[in-house]
Order: C-alpha cells, then sequence, then structure tokens
C-alpha cells in the first residue's frame, strides 16, 4: 500500500506539466493570431495622430504670425528686429504650407490650441514685461524665439517622419522646407546672440 502511494504521488505531477505545456502552446497560438489586425489599428492609430500633431502645428503658426510684430517692437538690435521681421514673412508662409497639406489630405484647414507653444509665448510675453528696453531684453527675447524654434523643429521632423511613412508626398515637401527655414532662423538667432547681444548684456 505504501509502495503505490508513492508511485501515484510521482505521476500526478507529470499530468500537470503535460498540461502547463498545452496551455502555453495554446497561448502562443492565440497570441500570434492576435497580431494580424493590430498592424491596421497601428497604420490608422498614426493617421490620426499625423492629423491632431498638423492641426497643433496650424494652430501654433498662427499664434506666432500674432506674436512675432508684438518682439520686433520691443526688440532694439537692428539684426534681430531685422530676423523677427523676416521670420515673420516665413511664419505666414508656414501657414500656408499647412494648408496646402490639409487640401492634399482632403481635410479642412483646422486649429487646435497648442498648449506647447501657448506656453513659449506666454513665457516671450513675461520676459518682454520684466525687462527694460535694451540688450538684457533683446537676449531675453532671443532665448524665447530659440524655445519657439526648438519646438517647431522637433515637431516638423516627427511631422516628416509621419508624412513619409504615410506617403504624403506633398505633406513631406513642405515640411522639409519648412524644417530648413527653421533652422536657419535658429542658426541666425544664436550668431546674433553670440557677435553682438551677449556682449553687450554683461
Amino acid at each position: 500500500m505504501a509502495t503505490k502511494t508513492v508511485t501515484a504521488k510521482k505521476t500526478a505531477p507529470a499530468k500537470k506539466d503535460a498540461s502547463a505545456k498545452k496551455s502555453t502552446t495554446t497561448k502562443k497560438t492565440t497570441s500570434k493570431s492576435s497580431k494580424a489586425p493590430a498592424k491596421q489599428d497601428a497604420a490608422t492609430d498614426l493617421k490620426d495622430f499625423f492629423e491632431d500633431a498638423l492641426k497643433d502645428i496650424y494652430w501654433a503658426e498662427k499664434a506666432l504670425t500674432k506674436a512675432l510684430p508684438k518682439m520686433e517692437k520691443n526688440a532694439t538690435h537692428p539684426e534681430l528686429k531685422k530676423a523677427i521681421a523676416t521670420h515673420l514673412e516665413e511664419t505666414q508662409v508656414h501657414v500656408k504650407r499647412l494648408e496646402e497639406c490639409f487640401k492634399s489630405l482632403g481635410l479642412k484647414p483646422e486649429a487646435k490650441k497648442c498648449d506647447a507653444m501657448q506656453g513659449l509665448l506666454d513665457e516671450g510675453k513675461s520676459i518682454m514685461e520684466e525687462t527694460k528696453p535694451g540688450a538684457i531684453r533683446d537676449v531675453g527675447i532671443i532665448a524665447a524665439s530659440q524655445k519657439v524654434e526648438h519646438y517647431e523643429i522637433a515637431t516638423y521632423g516627427s511631422l516628416a517622419a509621419y508624412a513619409k511613412v504615410l506617403k504624403e508626398k506633398t505633406c513631406l515637401n513642405n515640411f522639409l522646407t519648412t524644417l530648413k527655414e527653421e533652422k536657419n532662423c535658429d542658426a541666425l538667432l544664436s550668431k546674433i546672440a553670440d557677435t553682438a547681444l551677449n556682449t553687450k548684456a554683461k
């Protein structure tokens, strides 16, 4: 009787192992079968995300066209004033390029408030309110402007990547052109700060 009891205890785990293997196999099969529709969902999500980001940057660029004239008015350095005025003209073109992108997607241009840009513009406004006209304010305007540029560079870089994946050629070409202009503006602001303003601000 003792021997039979021992044998029963040894065979019991073997049955559990077999059932565990079956369970694992079933889980793997289920996991594989659920992967196919996920690709379609991902593509749809990317398109939605792309369109949402497009609405954000459209709002941001339009808001920037209102903020730049105030920044130019508050700036005192001739090169800085000229750079801001030039970028205002570029920004107005950026808005038109975004509208072309909406059109190519079969969508009506729609602006969705961009909290990130609003925060950056509010910061720039605070700098102008808290400083006196002169080199210090100009340095602050450059710092605020470059934060805006860095945000736009990151955004247009991402949008270009999405457009490439989604094969939206009109949007892709427009984003790449705008991205180049944003980078050029950022480089110009750095040059103005390094060669003229930072020395006077000391």
